[in-house]
């Protein structure tokens, strides 16, 4: 794991802007010039990664390996890929991302061992206040977003913030999380509902071909 990464000042008596979103607090990211600047870092930085060549793997790990706050081998995150600060971000062992993954890491954003994620996912740990005037001052709220391992989000998923993903797991492709998914269970719709558990008998849903079958 890295240093955690401090982006401003401490203030004498009271709690910075970064501090203020870590703790679930209402922040107004704009306030300081060292979140800002950060965040605009970390845009041209991911300009440079959203160029690299679909073959250059090693690199894009590399890379994000530089802005992550943590990360396990074999990771790969196909472009075009977004974020706002990175040091939030923490992927495990196997970590797979298609195109079109976007995180907004006001708060944590951790992903256990072989999680893969289909295109066109958001993990939105950041978001507005309803209350009209504090959300059009330029607030926001930023709640951490938990993934176990062995989970599979499907395409043009949305996870928002405060949401903790249980082992095994399976995100239908669509689905808006706005509550904890329980481990080994399918869940799917707007807002996403357990469908069922999933069990042993799930694995007749597909045909092996011959010789291939790893089980027998």
């Amino acid at each position: 794991m890295k240093t955690k990464v401090t982006l401003c000042k401490p203030v004498p008596g009271g709690m910075t802007e970064q501090e203020k979103a870590e703790a679930g607090f209402l922040y107004d990211p704009n306030n300081t010039t060292e979140m800002a600047s950060y965040r605009f870092r970390i845009q041209d930085a991911l300009y440079e990664y959203n160029a690299l060549k679909p073959s250059q793997v090693q690199e894009r790990r590399d890379f994000l390996a530089k802005i992550f706050g943590k990360i396990g081998r074999n990771c790969n995150i196909l472009p075009p890929f977004k974020c706002e600060y990175g040091f939030h971000i923490e992927v495990g062992e196997n970590f797979f991302a298609n195109y079109n993954f976007i995180v907004l890491d006001g708060n944590t954003c951790r992903f256990g061992d072989n999680v893969w994620i289909a295109p066109n996912v958001s993990i939105l740990a950041a978001g507005h206040p309803l209350y009209m005037p504090d959300r059009v001052a330029g607030y926001e709220y930023a709640f951490p977003v938990t993934v176990g391992n062995n989970v599979w989000i499907g395409g043009s998923c949305t996870i928002i913030g405060g949401v903790t993903i249980g082992d095994n797991a399976v995100i239908a492709a669509g689905s808006v999380v706005i509550r904890d998914v329980p481990a080994d269970t399918l869940v799917a719709g707007n807002p996403a509902r357990v469908i069922r558990k999933l069990t042993i008998e799930d694995r007749k849903k597909y045909r092996w071909a011959p010789g291939d079958d790893p089980e027998k």
